[in-house]
């Protein structure tokens, strides 16, 4: 594979990835390479996806940032060669369909690496390419609960929960398939040859939690675990004003710190007590009404030069307002929304939002033009439905 051309923008600068329009994973995926300089044509269907319904379309679809749009019926024969074209071109390729889809529209991966033996065709799926799930449908907390990840989740042996979306879609689903897009690339460099990454969401949602199956081997998870919600010292309080406070003084000199700003230095429930789990309850229910007697923002003035861990709960919006976030610029403005800016910080090729996110088919003409076709022969597409041009 030839070295692209790096001389301006992120780490991907030069690399093209074709991406069918999906939900989820498959998106953030492309967002993340976009992101990174790469340039990302998107495959959408006239009438946008179930991702565009739920999430909005157009400018307000984030995951959408730095992409072109190009609108076309993939079932429509008229269109096949020019998308075996831009897979030819293409140096990724990112699906996110059940197993089975891509092949019954004529884009399998035997077919597109017969073309471009370099492509990194990047598969997305719940559970795999194979196995008994493979087939069935799913979403992030079910991938979560087959992971053994969801239980994790239990707080005080309550129900199971996780955040929405976070572990199997994105985590363990559009930034792994990224990682290894990152990394067949790099393989790609060396010897010319693509590959087909199988990203299942289930397995990256159970990769996310490592850790956690490392305290489970040690027999140190619920009910004794210091970060499962049990200790007093890893746990969330509410304020007098209903607003949380995040509460995570764990190593032992944090915690003595900490119970200093809270006059519990010589308490006989605190002092020399941190890992007395039979205690735990009750210092926790102390903790509750301690916290319960003064606003959010009392506690804020209180720890606030301190490494104490301890550090509000914010909403989205106030996130986006915080000094800290404010001085690092984590927070960017795209056609009036509000969204993370690109992450990691690289020194050399910094990330950057190339664009805010496309129109529904707001690039097909340019695309179309840039794989040689002419004006007549674009209406011509349009006239059968194949190619839907932006408005």
């Amino acid at each position: 594979m030839e070295t692209k051309n790096r001389d301006c923008g992120g780490p991907l600068a030069g690399f093209k990835v074709v991406e069918f329009a999906g939900i989820g994973p498959g998106p953030f995926c492309g967002m993340l390479l976009a992101d990174m300089g790469a340039e990302v044509t998107l495959l959408e269907r006239a009438g946008g996806t179930f991702a565009s319904q739920l999430f909005g379309g157009g400018r307000k679809a984030v995951a959408n940032r730095g992409k072109k749009s190009l609108c076309i019926d993939l079932k429509n024969p008229a269109v096949k060669p020019l998308v075996m074209q831009l897979i030819a071109e293409a140096d990724v390729l990112i699906e996110g369909f059940r197993p089975g889809v891509m092949e019954r529209l004529g884009f399998g991966p035997e077919v597109c690496l017969a073309a471009n033996p370099r492509l990194i065709y990047g598969r997305m799926t719940g559970w795999g390419q194979d196995g008994p799930l493979a087939p069935r449908a799913g979403h992030d907390a079910n991938y979560a609960a087959l992971a053994g990840v969801l239980d994790t989740g239990r707080r005080h042996g309550g129900a199971p929960w996780a955040p929405p979306t976070l572990v199997g879609d994105m985590g363990g689903g559009g930034l792994l398939l990224a990682w290894g897009i990152a990394c067949a690339l790099i393989e790609a460099q060396r010897s010319g040859r693509g590959q087909v990454i199988d990203a299942a969401m289930s397995e990256g949602a159970a990769l996310l939690g490592h850790g956690l199956y490392n305290l489970e081997a040690l027999g140190e998870w619920h009910g004794k675990c210091a970060i499962d919600s049990s200790a007093p010292f890893y746990d969330v309080y509410c304020c007098a004003d209903g607003r949380w406070l995040s509460v995570c003084p764990l190593e032992p000199q944090f915690y003595t710190s900490f119970l200093a700003r809270l006059g519990l230095t010589d308490d006989p429930d605190f002092a020399g007590r941190q890992y007395d789990t039979t205690n735990w309850p009750t210092m926790k229910q102390r903790l509750i009404d301690i916290f319960s007697q003064q606003p959010r923002a009392h506690w804020e003035a209180l720890f606030a030069d301190s490494d104490d861990c301890v550090w509000p709960v914010l909403s989205m919006r106030e996130a986006g307002e915080h000094p800290h976030n404010v001085a690092r610029q984590a927070f960017v403005d795209v056609a009036g929304v509000r969204q993370p800016a690109p992450a990691p910080r690289l020194s050399q090729t910094p990330a950057a939002i190339q664009s805010p996110p496309p129109l529904l088919g707001e690039h097909s003409r340019e695309r179309l033009l840039a794989l040689g076709l002419n004006a007549a022969e674009i209406d011509r597409l349009v006239s059968l439905g194949a190619v839907t041009l932006g408005s």
